[in-house]
């Protein structure tokens, strides 16, 4: 509860009232006497009248300018009353004293009195009315000073007059006291009430901005009423913006339908940013104090991280499957096919074979080959990856990477041009050297086969706040979504002669290596594969690139043999 001076009564305010409504009063009076003395029968002195009522007037703009000057309420109240008091006398005198229109001057004061001042100052100010009230009526009857009355009363009559008017002003004072203490404390009930409400506004609010979710309030027609700030960040929406309109509006399908008995859902939406959003939505009816429904509250998650990590944790377990049967049919394929392949070495020495008889006799040691290439493999993708990890600088790796890659074969004869743009001097990474020689080398292969008529391909090493990112961008054919959700499990390559286990294998090196990587891809306008290395730390002194090894060994002896591929999509 706020505990301040609001929360008790304030006398100011009333002040402020009071010095406005008192010149209200006044000209009420101004117009009143007029009428009585220019339509009644009476003594009253028009310019006496009229000259109270101007020293009133000029009282009451001073008491303006004083409550804005002046702080001290209380001490401006009692100066306040005091001189109504004194004016008011002065009113009913030369209005004719017994006679006079305006003896209801005296309850009104003594109930501002009551309000504005403790409540010993409404008896004060009826005892200060009595005694101006009967001074006026016994100083005219003895003829101390001069009456404007036409009426001649005697003495027990005008006791009586006084007496009335005394019991009068005691019961107003009490009355009014009464009412007074009452008025008090529900203002400050209500002050008190008040502030106990901003605080559970305040409250809410808090609890609205701070969850870490997002959440929407839309009246009955599903219009939308509030959006928090975690809900602006995710829709990329303001809520000013987004106010009014239908909630429907911001998502595209799975929004949960109040009609219908489902609370929960998930919408998959773009924001206008481009990004794909996958939010899980829950469903509440909003009630008032009356449980009567006034609307409903969408609360939503953004749910497309753990979504991405499902996708990769069915993958693994799919891609673990496979590569635990590759092994198994690897070494029971491998034996007899070794025994075949001998055996048409020897009939290949023989010299009787004819022309079409030879021709077929290579045809089978081709394939042999090839067979052979395929289980070496499936058993490097099956074979479990005992990383030798050491600190390297990757944009020294990639350069070799990219030295080899413009001595392909398939870039020369297709006219690809190869671009690396590197923008760090240095970076440094926890890797196995040949393992990621082996990921570059497959993801420029693939690049330069998705580019048979020649294309440019674009490897950039750039440096976000956490990680090394490389990427492999082509101007190739590119991929369909129902291509990229089977891209890194094995067998799903088109590219002639390929064995579908380059992605495959590249997606097992980079989980290795606590990496990550992305695809961005569209029809006929190119792919491109990013790769996130962590950091190690800056300080520490980067050793030179590992020497070529068995891997990269390999990868030149494939160079030498590969030959230019057309056609298929990516694999």
């Amino acid at each position: 509860m706020l505990l301040n001076m609001n929360t008790v009564f304030n006398e100011r305010t009333w002040l402020v009232w009071l010095v406005k409504v008192r010149i209200i009063i006044i000209t009420f009076i101004l117009g009143l006497g007029m009428v009585v003395v220019r339509f009644t029968k009476n003594n009253i002195e028009e310019r006496y009248f009229i000259g109270v009522i101007v020293l009133w007037y000029t009282i009451s703009v001073f008491f303006v300018l004083l409550n804005h000057l002046w702080s001290d309420s209380a001490l401006q109240a009692r100066l306040q009353v005091v001189t109504d008091l004194f004016l008011s006398t002065a009113i009913i005198y030369v209005s004719g004293g017994i006679d006079t229109s305006f003896n209801f001057l005296y309850p009104l004061i003594i109930i501002v009195a009551s309000i504005l001042l403790p409540r010993w100052w409404a008896y004060l100010s009826a005892a200060l009315s009595f005694i101006g009230f009967g001074a006026v009526m016994e100083l005219t009857y003895f003829g101390k000073v001069r009456s404007f009355s036409l009426t001649n009363t005697d003495p027990k009559s005008l006791q009586a007059i006084i007496l009335i008017n005394l019991m009068a002003y005691i019961a107003i004072a009490y009355l009014s006291s009464n009412l007074s203490m009452k008025l008090r404390q529900v203002d400050v009930e209500l002050q008190e009430k008040s502030g106990e409400l901003a605080d559970m506004q305040a409250l809410h609010e808090n609890i609205i901005h701070s969850m870490r979710g997002g959440l929407i309030t839309t009246d009955l027609n599903g219009a939308i009423t509030l959006l928090n700030p975690t809900g602006q960040a995710l829709l990329e929406h303001d809520a000013e913006e987004v106010k009014g309109k239908p909630v429907r509006a911001l998502f595209s399908h799975g929004l949960p339908d109040p009609e219908s008995s489902a609370v929960t859902g998930e919408v998959v939406m773009h924001t206008p940013s481009g990004a794909l959003r996958i939010l899980g939505v829950t469903l509440a009816p909003l009630t008032d104090s009356e449980n009567t429904r006034i609307g409903y509250v969408y609360a939503f998650a953004d749910l497309t991280e753990m979504r991405r990590l499902e996708r990769e944790v069915r993958m693994r377990d799919r891609l673990a499957a496979v590569g635990r049967m590759a092994a198994g049919i690897a070494h029971e394929i491998r034996n007899p096919l070794s025994s075949i392949a001998g055996s048409v070495q020897v009939l290949a020495g023989i010299s009787a074979l004819n022309e079409d008889q030879r021709a077929l006799v290579n045809i089978v040691t081709k394939e042999s080959e090839r067979l052979n290439d395929i289980i070496s493999d499936f058993l490097v993708y099956s074979r479990e990856k005992k990383l030798q990890l050491t600190e390297l600088d990757l944009a020294l790796i990639l350069e070799d990477s990219v030295t080899l890659m413009q001595n392909h074969p398939q870039s020369i004869s297709a006219k690809v041009e190869i671009e690396l743009q590197i923008d760090v001097d240095h970076a440094p990474a926890l890797v196995d050297g040949d393992r990621i020689k082996q990921v570059f080398w497959n993801l420029s292969e693939n690049a330069m086969r998705a580019m048979p008529n020649g294309g440019r391909l674009k490897v950039h090493l750039a440096e976000t706040r956490e990680s090394w990112r490389v990427s492999f961008t082509d101007t190739g054919h590119g991929m369909d979504p129902a291509q990229m959700e089977k891209l890194f499990e094995p067998f799903q390559s088109s590219f002639r002669g390929g064995t579908g286990l380059g992605l495959a294998i590249v997606y097992q090196i980079m989980q290795a290596h606590d990496g990550q990587i992305q695809v961005n891809s569209e029809r006929e306008k190119g792919t491109e594969f990013a790769l996130s290395f962590k950091k190690t730390r800056p300080e520490l002194v980067i050793q030179e690139e590992a020497p070529m090894d068995e891997a990269q060994g390999h990868i030149l002896e494939s160079v030498a043999k590969i030959k230019v591929n057309t056609g298929g999509r990516r694999g």
